[in-house]
């Protein structure tokens, strides 16, 4: 069985202090969603998305810290040596938000 991507997933976040909401997916493909985190541009965690609609990262490191929404793309199973996937992936689905500690 073929998964089907119909339409593009889209969520919008909004950030208060720390704590970021996301809204409902629209055209949700029901793969793995996350929320990834970035500071000073590179990534440094992610969390599971698909059940809670919040999310604070514990991070407390001096930064200015990217939080964006990613759902997991899969194409096929093909894998590197390394066992990473080679042509699936995960894809941005929402805006970025941005904070300073």
């Amino acid at each position: 069985m073929d998964q089907k991507f119909e339409g593009t997933p889209k969520a919008e976040l909004s950030l208060q202090g720390r704590k970021v909401t996301r809204s409902e997916v629209t055209n949700d493909w029901g793969s793995q969603l996350r929320w990834k985190v970035a500071r000073n541009g590179k990534e440094v965690a992610t969390a599971s998305a698909r059940v809670e609609s919040t999310f604070e990262s514990p991070e407390k490191e001096a930064g200015k810290y990217e939080v964006v929404l990613q759902m997991f793309k899969y194409v096929n199973y093909k894998k590197d040596k390394d066992g990473n996937y080679t042509e699936s992936k995960f894809i941005d689905i929402s805006n970025s938000v941005s904070y300073t500690i």
